[in-house]
């Protein structure tokens, strides 16, 4: 049983070089959706933090949006560090990883989601037991998402963003 995830990683890590061999644009959507989705779970979880925590507090636009956004980025990252931490990496190289991985990947997502929240009417002064708080949230990833998989395909086809952390799983 043991070889057979021994092969199953080695096949994956070929995939991910494969993949980066073919040129640009070769990703498959899956992967590019599963790297997304990764990338979107992160963001999420700062996303839904920084929002609660503010909106509780009473804060206004900006700095509820910058506690999200920070919160964000740590959690984006910090789900990356965790995946390779657990592969056999030092602190240091998994830091190289997650910024190589994620950084692109989590701004373009940071920028979209906050981008579309601050235009939706009323979505920043909603409280969190308004349904238009948790609806323009859910709408807002919706829309990240869908930015965000073609710049995730993009950079994978090129052996950029998370094929980096393909070579460690």
């Amino acid at each position: 049983m043991q070889h057979e995830t021994h092969m199953d990683h080695s096949e994956h890590g070929h995939h991910a070089h494969h993949a980066h061999a073919q040129g640009p644009g070769r990703a498959s959507w899956g992967m590019a959706a599963k790297a997304t989705l990764h990338c979107l779970t992160g963001c999420a979880i700062g996303e839904v933090l920084g929002m609660i925590i503010g909106t509780a507090l009473g804060w206004g636009t900006a700095p509820t949006m910058i506690l999200a956004i920070a919160l964000a980025f740590l959690f984006g990252y910090s789900l990356t560090l965790w995946a390779v931490l657990r592969a056999g990496l030092s602190l240091k190289a998994a830091i190289g990883v997650a910024l190589a991985a994620d950084t692109i990947s989590i701004t373009v997502m940071e920028i979209v989601d906050n981008g579309v929240l601050l235009l939706v009417p009323g979505a920043m002064d909603a409280h969190l037991a308004d349904f238009l708080f948790w609806g323009a949230l859910a709408f807002a990833f919706l829309v990240a998402f869908m930015v965000t998989t073609p710049v995730n395909k993009w950079m994978i086809g090129r052996g950029k963003g998370h094929a980096v952390v393909h070579q460690y799983h």
